[in-house]
């Protein structure tokens, strides 16, 4: 793909990575390669829209701690974030990349959202204690006490039913007052304990976020604007989020931003609500407005997706424009998107439309989400290529039922390539196949590619067993099982590796026609 810099014209200090829907796993692999190419060129931290505190527990893996991956991904994330593969990768190879590095090299994961969901939340108790735990506090019970039962917090009518909402109470008045009390002794400790300080910082601030959060649900607003200014507050602790992480990065270098585009978005975020049409400033927004030129936007364009059941778009949308191209996935300079109508709605999918362009500095469109089926479809339009898919009703395992073979001619012997969703224990499970929508593809490489690609041949392929990570995703690998016979694999491929794929898949099957044709000629 195009560099995604070379297409801004001011360098950025917050550079914002956006995709329209979550849920489609293409956006976050584009995203770790973008990440991966930038640090090269100097950023040194991403921020996600995942909660702020609990990416400290991330960035504890990522810096190298006792913190496992299990827990990194389990806690570390907020809105179960940490369940995409392709969040995984991103923490695994930010540890790779951190070992052995000195300080100004390393890399740093931040969150950025704030400690809750639109529709509930919870109290302040967990992070007040923890910031009374670093500065040896004896406030603890005194907090304790004002919150009372975490229930009457967490309830989600409470956030909808201002009469039911905690946040404007005596209790909640005091505890703000706590809260930024507890703000304030961090600072005047900070020259005797700069040792976990950062943590302790960002505790804090979440507790308040969360008081100030409770205060607007407690709010009378009326009904129909009740979602939008909750939406809006939330988007204003995002964006002081933002700014307080730019803030301890700026030394060290530019920083990745990934989330939806109505977060990173320029221009205000509208609704409808009872006929009455609502508006606010999103964090991107905000932060564009303190930030200027320091701060760039791509916002993200899917064409479909097989995962979300997103069909094709129609030829006079702007996915629809964007669709057609030399190189896909790809970035386009927002000034050269032409206009076109706006995509029919759904909850799935927030479309592209004129101000989201015209507030935009670029583009990243991605044509496709990749499954099996789409991968499938691309090999069945090579020559002769069939395709075999075990199920009960051809006598496969049941533990290998949707895993699909393709062949050239009647002999199937040796198929050329294979996907497959399901690990095989005891003999092929180094891929983690159980993880939800994780598949493998797998392609007869040969010996010459085989070597060409990884340096050695299929045979001395034990000795270097150890040198590979076969759960990463977007990498091409030996297959764990038949690298001996000159199979390589990939995980979970994203729409960037076509070009690749398509490599070699041309040679796999090459090689098969070759084996048809032998055939042939010796019947």
């Amino acid at each position: 793909m195009t560099s995604l810099l070379d297409l801004l014209a001011v360098p950025p200090a917050l550079l914002a990575l956006g995709e329209p829907t979550h849920g489609e796993s293409a956006f976050p692999q584009i995203r770790n390669d973008a990440f991966a190419s930038l640090v090269e060129s100097g950023y040194r931290s991403i921020a996600l829209e995942s909660d702020r505190a609990a990416g400290l527990i991330a960035d504890e893996f990522v810096q190298g701690g006792d913190v496992t991956l299990d827990r990194a991904l389990v806690e570390g994330f907020s809105h179960e974030f940490g369940a995409a593969p392709a969040n995984r990768d991103l923490l695994l190879w930010m540890r790779d990349w951190n070992s052995g590095k000195a300080a100004a090299e390393r890399l740093t994961f931040h969150g950025f959202d704030a400690p809750l969901e639109m529709q509930s939340a919870p109290s302040p108790r967990r992070h007040l204690a923890q910031v009374c735990d670093f500065l040896d506090s004896d406030r603890s019970a005194e907090i304790d006490e004002l919150i009372g039962d975490e229930a009457r917090w967490s309830d989600p009518t409470a956030i909808w039913e201002p009469g039911r909402s905690i946040g404007r109470s005596m209790d909640a008045q005091r505890l703000r007052v706590i809260a930024d009390d507890l703000l304030t002794e961090l600072y005047l400790q900070a020259p005797r304990r700069p040792e976990g300080w950062r943590g302790a910082f960002v505790r804090a601030t979440s507790a308040i976020a969360l008081l100030r959060y409770h205060a607007e649900a407690a709010a009378p607003i009326p009904q129909e604007q009740r979602f939008v200014r909750l939406g809006a507050v939330r988007d204003a602790l995002m964006a002081e989020n933002l700014l307080a992480i730019r803030s301890a990065e700026a030394h060290r270098g530019p920083t990745l931003v990934f989330a939806h585009n109505a977060h990173l978005q320029r221009h205000p975020s509208t609704m409808t609500m009872a006929g009455v049409e609502l508006s606010w400033f999103g964090a991107g927004a905000i932060v564009a407005a303190l930030l200027g030129d320091r701060y760039a936007v791509v916002v993200g364009s899917l064409g479909a997706s097989p995962a979300l059941g997103i069909e094709e778009p129609t030829p006079s949308t702007y996915e629809g424009t964007l669709q057609h191209g030399d190189q896909l996935p790809r970035y386009v300079r927002a000034g050269d998107v032409r206009p076109a109508e706006k995509r029919t709605h759904d909850y799935r999918y927030v479309p592209l439309d004129q101000a989201t362009i015209a507030h935009a500095d670029a583009v990243l469109h991605v044509p496709t989400g990749i499954d099996p089926t789409v991968l499938a479809d691309r090999i069945l339009a090579l020559p002769d290529a069939e395709q075999f898919v075990a199920g009960e009703d051809n006598g496969a395992p049941e533990a290998a039922w949707g895993d699909r073979f393709f062949y050239v001619g009647p002999d199937r012997r040796q198929p050329f390539a294979t996907i497959v969703e399901h690990d095989v224990p005891g003999f092929d499970d180094a891929s983690h196949l159980d993880r939800p929508r994780v598949f493998r593809l797998n392609l007869d490489l040969g010996r010459a590619e085989f070597q060409n690609l990884f340096g050695f041949a299929p045979k001395d392929f034990e000795e270097h067993r150890h040198e590979y990570d076969f759960t990463r995703l977007d990498t091409v690998v030996p297959h764990p099982g038949y690298a001996l016979h000159g199979f390589g694999s990939i995980v979970m491929p994203g729409p960037q590796m076509l070009p690749e794929i398509d490599r070699l898949l041309t040679i796999a099957h090459g090689r098969a026609v070759d084996r048809h044709e032998r055939a042939a000629r010796r019947a």
